[in-house]
C-alpha cells in the first residue's frame, strides 16, 4: 500500500495515504474529524470543528500578499463505502488497501476514496507548506457530502468568509466547472403483514452482481445497467409464469451510486424450479447482449436455500414489483443549449423489502428546478399507486453558471500559461456543494476542478497519477496569482 508514498507530488500523495488509513465512510466521521483537527494544529494553522461537523482551517497570507482576495479551499472528508460482494472489508474500522496499476491508483475490492480524498490531501499540502505564496486562505472540509451534503447545509453564516471558492471535487483534469445540478431525495415506504409460505414450495436465492454501477450524476448517461431495474424484469416474468412469491429484496446501498448488485429470495412450486433456473440463464444472456461492451462482468445466478417461514402477501408483492418496474430511472433529458450535458435524471438506488417493511430510495438530479419537480412527481405517483407513503427531502437547487466570473477568466489564462492549452469550461450533472455554500456566503466567485478520477462510487474507482501533479501545480499557481482586493 505504501508504494503510493513515492508518487509525485509526494506532499499530496503522503496526505492521501494517511487518509486511506483513517476509516471515513459517510455517517461515521469521528475518526477523520479528530485526525484533521490534530493535523491542523500540528502544522500551525487555526483549526476548529463547527456544529455541522465541518473542519475549518485558517492560514494567514504570506508577507506582501495580505491585500489579495481571500480564497476558500473546499472539499469533503467522507467517502462512499462500496465493495465487491466477495471482498471482506469493514469500512468503519479497516484502512483502504491501495495499489498502483500503471498510471492509476486503485483499491483492492473497494472504493478508493479519491472522491474527495484527493481534494482534502491537496488542502493539507497547502496548509502544511510554508514556502507557498498566497493571500489569506480558509479551508472548509465538509462532512457527509455523499449522503445529503449535510455539512454544507449545516454551515452557519459567519463561520467561513471569503471572496473566492475553489471547490476541489471535480473529476476531470483540464476542465473547470462553473455550474452543477441540484438534487432531491425521494423515499417510499410501506409496512405490511407477512403471510406464511407454502411448505410444499422451494426457496431460491437469485443474485445479480458484477455490474459496473457508478456515480449517479457523472455516469448516469453512460448506459450502465441498474440492478434493481433488471431484477424487476425477472420478477415480473416469474410471478406471471412460475407462480413465484417474494420473500425479500435487497438491491443497492447508496442513493448516489447506480446499484451494482441485487438479491431476492423467492419461493416457487417444486414443479417450476427447473423452469425458473433456466429462465435465470436466459436473462443473463439477454442482458449480456443488451449491455454488450458495457457490462462485461454481469452475473445472474440462482441457488436453492432453506424455505423461509414468511413472505410478502400477493397483492403487496404485485404492487411493489409493478412500481419498481415502472419507476422512471436514468436520463430524462439533456440541456437543450448544451446537448452533451444531462439536465435531468433519477437513480432508483435502493430497494429493501423484508420482514414486513418495504423501503425504496431514489435520487433525482436536475439543473432546472421545474424538471426536477416533474421527474420526482412522476416517481411519487408511481409509488403512491402502489399504496406506499412517499416523502421528499434534502432538496437543493443547482449552481447557476456565471460565464463572466473573474476567477474563471484568471484561471483559464493561468492554465494556458502553464500547460499550453485552454481548459474546458463545463457544467456538471453531479451535485457539488458550491450552490449551497454560495447561499450561505453571498457574492462568492466559484470554480470547481480536480485531478482525473474514474468510476467513483464503485470498487472500480481509480485516480490518474499524472493528473494529480498537474492539478496541484495549477492550484498552487492559482493561489499565487489570486487577484487583489479592490
Amino acid at each position: 500500500m505504501s508504494e503510493i508514498l513515492s508518487l509525485a507530488p509526494q506532499n499530496v500523495w503522503k496526505h492521501f495515504y494517511s487518509l486511506t488509513q483513517i476509516p471515513r465512510p459517510s455517517g461515521h466521521l469521528k475518526k477523520i474529524q479528530a485526525f484533521l483537527l490534530e493535523f491542523g494544529k500540528s502544522v500551525g494553522v487555526e483549526a476548529f470543528q463547527d456544529e455541522a461537523g465541518n473542519i475549518i482551517y485558517r492560514k494567514p497570507a504570506t508577507p506582501g500578499m495580505e491585500n489579495r482576495k481571500t480564497v476558500i479551499l473546499q472539499a469533503h472528508m467522507d467517502m462512499v463505502p462500496q465493495k465487491n460482494k466477495e471482498t471482506v472489508h469493514d469500512f468503519e474500522n479497516d484502512p483502504i488497501q491501495t495499489y498502483v496499476d500503471g498510471e492509476w491508483v486503485k483499491a483492492k475490492g473497494t472504493t478508493l476514496g479519491s472522491d474527495n480524498g484527493m481534494g482534502v490531501a491537496a488542502i493539507m499540502a497547502v496548509m502544511e507548506d510554508k514556502t507557498l505564496k498566497h493571500g489569506p486562505l480558509v479551508a472548509l472540509i465538509t462532512s457527509d457530502e455523499e449522503t445529503g451534503m449535510y455539512g454544507a447545509f449545516g454551515l452557519k453564516p459567519g463561520t467561513v468568509e471569503g471572496d473566492i471558492l475553489l471547490n476541489l471535487d471535480s473529476e476531470d483534469e483540464g476542465e473547470l466547472y462553473i455550474g452543477c445540478a441540484g438534487g432531491e431525495d425521494l423515499t417510499a415506504t410501506l409496512e405490511y403483514r407477512e403471510e406464511e409460505t407454502d411448505p410444499e414450495d422451494v426457496a431460491l436465492k437469485v443474485t445479480l452482481k458484477g455490474l459496473r454501477g457508478g456515480h449517479s450524476g457523472i455516469q448516469i448517461g453512460w448506459g450502465h445497467a441498474n440492478a434493481n431495474k433488471l431484477m424487476a424484469r425477472f420478477m415480473n416474468q416469474v410471478i406471471a409464469y412460475d407462480e413465484a412469491c417474494l420473500v425479500s429484496w435487497e438491491g443497492g446501498n447508496m442513493r448516489n451510486a447506480i446499484p451494482r448488485e441485487c438479491e431476492v429470495v423467492i419461493t416457487v412450486p417444486e414443479t417450476e424450479v427447473e423452469d425458473v433456473l433456466a429462465f435465470v440463464g436466459e436473462c443473463e444472456q439477454v442482458w449480456r447482449d443488451e449491455f454488450d461492451t458495457i457490462e462485461d462482468n454481469l452475473s445472474f445466478t440462482a441457488e436453492k436455500v432453506e424455505l423461509p417461514k414468511y413472505m410478502v402477501p400477493e397483492e403487496i408483492r404485485d404492487n411493489l414489483v409493478d412500481a419498481i418496474y415502472a419507476c422512471p430511472n436514468g436520463v430524462e433529458r439533456f440541456i437543450p443549449t448544451i446537448p452533451d450535458t444531462v439536465e435531468t435524471s433519477s437513480n432508483l438506488a435502493i430497494v429493501e423489502i423484508a420482514n414486513g417493511k418495504a423501503a425504496i430510495k431514489v435520487l433525482t438530479r436536475s439543473s432546472r428546478d421545474s424538471m426536477k419537480d416533474y421527474r420526482n412527481t412522476a416517481i411519487e405517483s408511481c409509488f403512491s399507486m402502489a399504496g406506499m407513503h412517499v416523502e421528499r427531502s434534502g432538496s437543493y437547487s443547482g449552481w447557476e453558471p456565471n460565464v463572466n466570473s473573474p476567477i474563471l477568466h484568471a484561471m483559464k489564462a493561468s492554465y494556458k500559461a502553464q500547460f499550453g492549452v485552454e481548459p474546458a469550461v463545463k457544467v456538471i450533472h453531479a451535485g457539488l456543494e458550491c450552490g449551497i455554500i454560495g447561499a450561505v456566503i453571498p457574492g462568492l466567485d466559484m470554480i470547481s476542478f480536480g485531478p482525473t478520477l474514474q468510476c467513483p462510487h464503485t470498487p472500480e474507482e481509480r485516480c490518474n497519477i499524472p493528473t494529480v501533479a498537474k492539478f496541484y501545480e495549477f492550484l498552487v499557481a492559482t493561489l499565487e496569482n489570486t487577484p487583489e482586493k479592490k
